[in-house]
């Protein structure tokens, strides 16, 4: 088995549970071993994690994947609060360039790792293939998301088929109104997905998880 191989293999198991903010439910997806935990720090999201927690909560909280996400944020924030919520990754799912990308890389701690989101609409597999080329390499991952206004979290999904038509060169975490019922279809995706990132469709309300429903899904995966 190659390393591509074993890597791929390695990937159906993971998981990244999104919009997190309440610290009971987030103690229990650690005792589960979820694979990530995204933090949104968006402040027009209603899944807003500074309404909720402080950096401090979530610095305490003893796990090797906690994702930041940010929308369009200065650096200097994004280093700050990376630095005192002790974050492993951090989320880019605005509008950011790649001068931009750069110079976060350059001012975050080496060991941060970096996800960039690709918000997929109405382009077209040409228009999409060109910005999964023009990536930087200081981007660790790719994530595809559906393209919405509120920059994620509608539930919405796109034509998962469309990655058929793709070469995409960085390992990517699949997102976007991915449920208990479509999940299988994931299965049909030539590259797999390294991880398959989940928020709406496993709440009872914004924020507020259906950790039974997140038990299946892990069974299921």
């Amino acid at each position: 088995m190659t390393e591509c191989q074993k890597q791929e293999a390695k990937s159906q198991s993971q998981l990244k549970v999104c919009g997190l903010k309440q610290l009971s439910q987030i103690r229990e997806l650690v005792a589960l071993k979820i694979d990530f935990l995204g933090f949104i720090f968006y402040e027009k999201s209603p899944r807003f994690v500074l309404n909720h927690l402080t950096l401090d909560d979530i610095s305490k909280i003893n796990h090797s994947g906690k994702v930041g996400v940010f929308v369009n944020e200065i650096i200097e924030k994004i280093v700050e609060i990376s630095e005192k919520s002790d974050l492993n990754l951090i989320q880019l799912h605005g509008d950011e360039n790649d001068e931009y990308i750069l110079r976060l890389r350059k001012s975050l701690s080496e060991k941060i790792q970096i996800i960039k989101v690709i918000r997929i609409g109405n382009q077209t597999i040409e228009e999409l293939q060109n910005t999964i080329n023009q990536q930087p390499t200081a981007n660790n991952y790719l994530l595809f998301d559906t393209d919405s206004k509120a920059f994620g979290g509608t539930g919405n999904t796109f034509d998962w088929q469309i990655l058929n038509q793709l070469k995409i060169n960085k390992p990517y975490f699949l997102s976007g109104g991915i449920s208990l019922e479509n999940v299988g279809e994931s299965n049909k995706l030539i590259q797999q997905p390294f991880a398959l990132d989940v928020n709406s469709k496993f709440e009872t309300e914004p924020g507020i998880k259906d950790v039974e429903k997140i038990k299946k899904l892990y069974e299921k995966l």
